[in-house]
């Protein structure tokens, strides 16, 4: 029994707005909107597959406040792809941030709700991840977020330091799921979050139990009787556990 990271989940007020923005900036599609969500992924990928990591907007009625924990990072095939990447994004609603990054070769951005997230300088290492490089979680202890979702998911660990920690499908597709150590104190719910699935013929509640062993939390957030369970990792990083597909 495992599961596996299939979506983020971004909170929004305004949600079909955002989803056709991130739909435009990463040429993807979006798949579904209805009144509880939109949903946003790559034009001719069956969800859920390991070559992507789906977005699923939220609406929710309170604005962004505070720096998220969770953003995304755009892979770029060199300096001029990034460029033009920045430029199109711009003109698409994206805005400069500051998140105290200093002179460094990447552009952070933040997305039209501000959510933060960065168009990354060429790097080898996500020249096949498609257009996000990486789904990025601020943290306290890399190596004990690594122990956490490497057997959480069948994502393999790539890479962990004091400082980084790296995982991916065991497919070898898609996007990573990075870990970077942060002095940042976690305040209030994460605007985005994980949603991990576990496999067809699996049992969700069997799948909750097992993460339960692994040093997740339940937490209520007045979700009531939903086909999924909220739990919390070892830093209090919300995700859901959906239903097997």
């Amino acid at each position: 029994m495992t599961t596996r990271l299939v979506q983020i989940s971004m909170k929004a007020t305004d949600k079909s707005a955002l989803g056709r923005f991130w739909a435009d900036a990463l040429g993807w599609t979006v798949t579904g909107d209805t009144p509880d969500e939109t949903d946003v992924q790559p034009e001719g990928v069956t969800y859920p597959s390991p070559e992507a990591v789906r977005i699923d907007v939220l609406t929710v009625p309170v604005p962004k406040t505070v720096k998220n924990r969770v953003h995304l990072d755009l892979a770029t095939t060199s300096t001029a792809h990034q460029a033009e990447l920045v430029a199109r994004l711009r003109d698409l609603g994206a805005t400069p941030a500051d998140v105290g990054q200093g002179d460094v070769p990447w552009t952070v951005l933040a997305d039209p709700e501000g959510n933060e997230f960065c168009v990354l300088e060429p790097r080898e290492i996500y020249r096949d991840t498609g257009p996000v490089a990486a789904v990025v979680v601020d943290c306290a202890d890399p190596h004990a977020m690594a122990r956490f979702w490497g057997e959480a998911t069948d994502w393999t660990v790539h890479e962990v330091t004091d400082g980084h920690a790296r995982l991916r499908s065991a497919r070898a597709a898609g996007p990573y799921l990075e870990f970077i150590s942060t002095p940042d104190v976690k305040t209030g719910l994460n605007r985005v979050h994980l949603d991990i699935r576990p496999y067809p013929g699996d049992d969700r509640a069997a799948e909750a139990d097992r993460l339960r062993a692994l040093g997740a939390t339940d937490l209520d957030l007045g979700q009531g009787d939903v086909p999924w369970t909220v739990l919390a990792d070892p830093e209090g990083n919300e995700f859901c556990v959906l239903t097997p597909l």
